[in-house]
């Protein structure tokens, strides 16, 4: 399924911004929950690994997706790679903001929205020392993190007690990593790096952020 929309002046703003801010709150809906299996809930920015059978999503092919090198993938897909293209390679021309549900492409005429997998969502994390900035819709092409390549220790777990995901990650070049999470969850992500830790406590509802920037690691 293709979906293309006009892009109004507002949007070719945020089409040269580094990060998308918070949307208007009437933009908030209703969440369903799902359970994920642990594997299924590798960052982006790390291995990437996949579950047998995991839901993709939908296959989408536009020219707009063509000039990022992702025509033909599925919105799962093309968050995954765009999140760890090297900082030289990425298009500051081209807007990718991940949505709760959807991946939307824009330039400053036209965009596309890429369907995400139902069941999961998709949150980046940026955590940082001394520096950092709003954001609330990830960009996959212009959003910066203070601490790129950098290894972190992470556990995130549900307020149920399950742990999702317990190891080492890698930021990308941009600074962040990205995981896919059950949607309709809640729990915590504490994160470690160097002596210092911070604990960020999340949320995967439709009007949750898919972008955040304000976990300082002290």
């Amino acid at each position: 399924m293709k979906i293309v929309r006009a892009v109004l002046t507002l949007s070719v703003a945020l089409a040269l911004a580094a990060c998308a801010g918070a949307p208007e709150a009437t933009l908030g809906a209703p969440s369903s929950a799902s359970a994920t299996p642990e594997e299924d809930l590798a960052p982006s920015a790390g291995a990437g690994r996949t579950a047998p059978g995991a839901d993709l999503g939908d296959v989408v092919s536009d020219p707009l997706l063509d000039a990022l090198g992702v025509d033909g993938l599925t919105g799962r897909q093309i968050v995954d790679h765009l999140e760890t293209v090297a900082l030289a390679e990425r298009r500051v021309d081209v807007m990718a903001s991940v949505r709760p549900r959807e991946l939307v492409v824009s330039d400053t005429e036209r965009e596309v929205a890429v369907p995400l997998p139902e069941e999961l969502f998709y949150v980046a994390l940026a955590p940082f020392r001394s520096a950092t900035h709003e954001c609330f819709y990830h960009s996959l092409t212009t959003c910066r993190g203070e601490l790129a390549g950098e290894t972190l220790e992470v556990r995130i777990t549900t307020t149920t007690g399950e742990v999702l995901l317990e190891g080492e990650v890698r930021t990308a070049d941009n600074g962040f990593v990205g995981f896919w999470l059950p949607r309709g969850a809640r729990g915590a992500i504490e994160l470690g790096h160097e002596g210092r830790s911070a604990t960020y406590e999340f949320t995967t509802d439709d009007d949750a952020p898919t972008c955040v920037t304000t976990i300082q690691l002290v």
